[in-house]
């Protein structure tokens, strides 16, 4: 893996998405055959996890990935309050018992490491990958690199967030063929927040150099949706959590953007 990492950052991150994929589609079908929810998905996301976080530490990527303290205050972040909030999305209708206890301990396993793992795949990887795919690109096209790096630097960031955001979104629609049991709808409103704080997440990452906000929140959901009670939820009220969702999330992002340095050094 590290010599396909030297080679080209981007490679490396699709050939990372491409794994946490199969393995996600692979494990559905055990879990069934083991008989205890998730307890697949709990064993391969938390490999991959591991796998990820020596090969960041071995190489010392820390820094380059996020995984390390934001150079800036917390009140710049307004204490990351929309974050809070936004964790306790599952808990807006009611909450629940869905699992069996051992289910629920793999449910939440999983969870915890599929944040981890998604975050540093599609916000790290992905995101830093097409940064400088793009940067590479441009350079070679020009030749007086003092003139041309600092006025493309915004459009290659501009890519690399809608490209990291929308993939990040679309890559839920394998729920629909990878046997989780997710119908049409409910993959659907997935798909759209995803993206949007998807967005979000990228931001937080860009602007503040740490990653560890948005690992946190990102797992935070994921947990909390081990208890979501989804009785009585019908469409309306699914479109209104959709709409408050992307009004926080929106207004947030668009709040760092405009209060934050275009790019964190810590």
């Amino acid at each position: 893996m590290k010599k396909i990492y030297e080679k080209r950052e981007l490679t490396f991150a699709i050939v990372w998405i491409v794994i946490y994929c199969i393995l996600q589609s692979f494990a559905n079908p055990l879990n069934e055959m083991i008989g205890v929810e998730y307890s697949a998905s709990a064993v391969f996301c938390a490999l991959q996890a591991l796998i990820i976080w020596n090969f960041i530490r071995k190489n010392n990527l820390s820094k380059r990935y996020g995984l390390c303290k934001s150079g800036i205050p917390a009140r710049r972040f307004l204490y990351y309050v929309p974050l809070f909030i936004l964790s306790t999305r599952n808990f807006w209708n009611n909450i629940t018992v869905n699992y069996s206890w051992a289910g629920t301990v793999c449910r939440i396993v999983c969870m915890l490491c599929v944040g981890f793992v998604e975050e540093v795949i599609f916000r790290g990887f992905l995101f830093k990958g097409i940064e400088e795919d793009r940067a590479e690109t441009m350079r070679f096209h020009d030749h007086d690199l003092s003139a041309g790096r600092n006025g493309q630097t915004g459009a290659d960031v501009k890519t690399a967030v809608i490209i990291s955001s929308v993939t990040f979104g679309l890559g839920h629609l394998l729920n629909l063929v990878n046997g989780s049991g997710a119908g049409l709808a409910e993959n659907l409103f997935q798909v759209t927040g995803a993206i949007a704080i998807g967005f979000l997440f990228v931001i937080l990452f860009y602007r503040g150099g740490s990653l560890l906000p948005c690992i946190i929140t990102h797992s935070a959901i994921n947990i909390t949706s081990t208890f979501a009670d989804e009785t009585g939820l019908t469409l309306g009220k699914r479109l209104l959590f959709q709409l408050v969702l992307f009004v926080i999330t929106v207004s947030y992002a668009l709040f760092l953007t405009k209060s934050l340095p275009e790019k964190s050094d810590g």
